[in-house]
């Protein structure tokens, strides 16, 4: 079944519902028999993607679309892409400000305002999506990550996840350590500190500027997410070694971020819609990179000749080791770090033996079937 027609059914089918229940004639601030309110909002959300962009801006637009339908046009969201209303990097402060309801990000750009807050996206040689999603569903991170989020008066959701990603592009081989030192590269978050540490230099840019910062040797590598996001880009005329695993991000997760009084201004059926609506996205988003990924390597392999390459053990050895000593560093910096800390490897230390017998012995065992 075709998934827009069905979610266009389900959302019609609540209208009916909602329409039966006010009468035929419900306007914009209709109150219905049961108390609820019919009122119309309109809000304005904005990204940090490229408008559009397959998986993420077109994930944020679905999204919007989503709850639109599923509200009967009692919530209508406008998507902005990254620079059309405001810049990507300052998607938090524009929705704490109230110049958008809401935005549509990473959390790990916060970096400086809530440093916190990188956990929720994920940290490096950690969480897979699957367990990701566990923790902030079912193991209080998301009561964490909305803690996180309250001083600046922001609600957060989990709405999208980009799965495992590619180490990066780089335009010179990484054979050992030494091939780290002096290497300009655009790595946000917890990685990009890693890199330092490790002797390179990371640096943040956005993703429509990737292209020309790699072709023109501002930078001699990047990271973007995977195939599918780094095709569309076409990384792949700029530099010709593409690096796996994704040590940085093994599970990327995307956020819904909310201005608290636009929240609280929502009757609670428009607010049930919208968390519903995020962890569906969430589901949709990651389903969308995992189908496409596959196709999308196959083709910058086979037709664009790119020379896929593993980092070497002793830098992925190493990198790791910066890694933990990072995210104790982390947890040290704030008491609700902290606790946001132990939360995270509590439910790690939890589901890694279940994931080792089933994941990975599976995955290990699959190329011989």
């Amino acid at each position: 079944m075709d998934r827009r027609k069905f979610v266009g059914a389900a959302g019609m089918a609540g209208a009916a519902g909602l329409l039966s229940a006010c009468g035929q004639k419900a306007g914009p601030t209709t109150q219905c028999a049961d108390g609820s309110s019919q009122q119309t909002f309109h809000w304005k959300m904005v990204t940090s993607w490229p408008r559009d962009f397959p998986g993420l801006g077109t994930g944020a637009s679905r999204l919007a679309e989503t709850i639109g339908r599923l509200s009967n046009g009692r919530l209508k969201i406008k998507v902005y892409g990254g620079n059309e209303l405001v810049p990507p990097f300052e998607v938090f402060d524009a929705v704490a400000q109230g110049t958008a309801e809401t935005g549509h990000s990473a959390t790990y750009y916060w970096k400086g305002k809530a440093p916190a807050a990188q956990f929720f996206a994920g940290m490096p040689f950690g969480m897979t999506a699957q367990e990701l999603h566990g923790w902030i569903y079912y193991g209080g991170g998301l009561e964490l990550w909305q803690e996180t989020y309250a001083p600046h008066g922001l609600v957060p959701f989990l709405a999208g996840n980009s799965g495992p990603q590619m180490g990066g592009w780089f335009n010179r081989e990484i054979n050992s350590l030494e091939d780290l030192k002096g290497l300009k590269m655009r790595i946000p978050g917890p990685g990009g500190e890693i890199l330092k540490r490790a002797g390179g230099t990371p640096t943040t840019i956005p993703g429509a500027e990737l292209f020309t910062a790699l072709q023109t040797g501002i930078i001699d590598a990047t990271e973007w997410v995977g195939p599918y996001n780094d095709l569309a880009f076409g990384l792949f005329r700029a530099a010709k070694y593409y690096y796996y695993p994704g040590w940085h991000e093994p599970g990327t997760g995307l956020e819904l971020m909310i201005n608290k009084e636009a929240w609280d201004s929502l009757p609670a059926d428009l607010q049930a819609i919208v968390r519903t609506a995020s962890q569906a996205s969430t589901t949709d988003i990651l389903s969308e990179f995992t189908y496409n990924n596959g196709i999308a390597l196959q083709t910058l392999l086979t037709d664009h000749g790119v020379q896929l390459r593993r980092f070497p053990d002793e830098v992925l050895r190493r990198l790791n080791d910066i890694s933990d000593e990072l995210i104790v560093e982390m947890a040290a910096d704030s008491e609700l770090a902290g606790r946001i800390y132990a939360s995270y490897k509590a439910f790690r230390d939890i589901v890694n033996p279940w994931t080792d017998i089933s994941d990975r012995t599976l995955l290990n065992l699959r190329p011989d079937i």
